[in-house]
């Protein structure tokens, strides 16, 4: 038996916890994709024209800075959803989003949002709580760009992302993640990422593999993206 396009909608995190008659009036309008490996969804700068919501596979969502630099914000999985913001506000994109493995989205055009907006005070609740939450997610980046160094930074980048994204594993969560990626998460080079998981490795905190990462000890990760020095066999 086919999964429902409602029932897919139910599990993702954006939507979850709307009421059925409400999944099923957005359901109506969201329209699947497939979309191939390097697939630029939009760019810095592009309208704000439809909301994105992944079904499989993974979207990068990253910003470049005048001089041609790109810094990566977030990794969008199954259940995740991106471009809401700017499908409300009709304002441009403030990042791009680029896939980076073959993915199936659901997009919701922004006429068609607003419209569900319009006709269910519910679905306008719900939103504003979400852009509450991108709000404070944003705020606590700045603040770790702003109070942290590097090796914390970087032990609280590993941490998120393997929340969202790891794969647990015999030897820890398993994170599919280069290193060279993980650099762009932090504005900072990939010989100064490489010093510090070479360092954790060699503690034990992690192992590393061809663009793979395992957090095996993530109690002492978290003391270090807290600023405090782990103690041994934290």
């Amino acid at each position: 038996m086919p999964i429902t396009t409602t029932a897919v909608l139910r599990q993702n995190v954006l939507l979850k916890g709307l009421a059925d008659d409400t999944l099923a009036r957005i359901a109506a309008v969201a329209a699947r994709r497939n979309f191939p490996r390097g697939t630029v969804l939009f760019r810095q700068g592009d309208p704000g024209d439809a909301l994105y919501a992944v079904v499989a596979g993974r979207v990068r969502i990253s910003t470049q800075h005048a001089d041609g630099r790109e810094v990566f914000l977030s990794l969008m999985g199954p259940g995740d959803s991106f471009g809401e913001i700017a499908a409300v506000d009709g304002q441009i994109r403030t990042a791009a989003a680029t896939v980076v493995e073959p993915s199936t989205l659901f997009l919701i055009h922004r006429g068609d949002l607003l419209a569900l907006i319009a006709r269910d005070p519910r679905l306008a609740r719900h939103l504003l709580g979400v852009f509450c939450q991108r709000i404070r997610w944003t705020s606590d980046l700045v603040e770790e760009a702003a109070f942290l160094d590097v090796p914390a930074r970087l032990a609280s980048r590993l941490l998120r992302l393997a929340a969202n994204h790891g794969r647990a594993s015999t030897d820890g969560v398993e994170l599919r993640l280069s290193q060279a990626e993980l650099a762009q998460f932090l504005g900072a080079s990939r010989q100064v990422v490489n010093q510090h998981l070479q360092s954790w490795r060699a503690q034990g905190w992690i192992a590393l593999a061809r663009s793979v990462v395992v957090l095996r000890d993530r109690a002492a990760l978290l003391a270090l993206s807290r600023g405090a020095a782990p103690t041994a066999g934290s």
